[in-house]
């Protein structure tokens, strides 16, 4: 079951902490959360497997703080 960790302000935010997620292990996605303008700004959801949700919200946080 996926599950959302963390909501984007914009779609290039969402791409970064995809990548940051995948390169350290942790599968995940990205999806429009709500209206999505014709530039792809907007809120975008970044969704990780429910067994990877802590992990996912760990490296996020660590990401933060760099």
């Amino acid at each position: 079951m996926w599950t959302v960790v963390y909501i984007a302000s914009n779609r290039a935010q969402a791409e970064l902490l995809k990548n940051v997620l995948c390169n350290e292990g942790v599968l995940a996605n990205t999806r429009p959360a709500g209206v999505v303008s014709t530039l792809g700004d907007g809120l975008y959801e970044i969704l990780v497997l429910e067994s990877e949700a802590d992990e996912a919200h760990a490296i996020i946080c660590q990401h933060a703080v760099k």
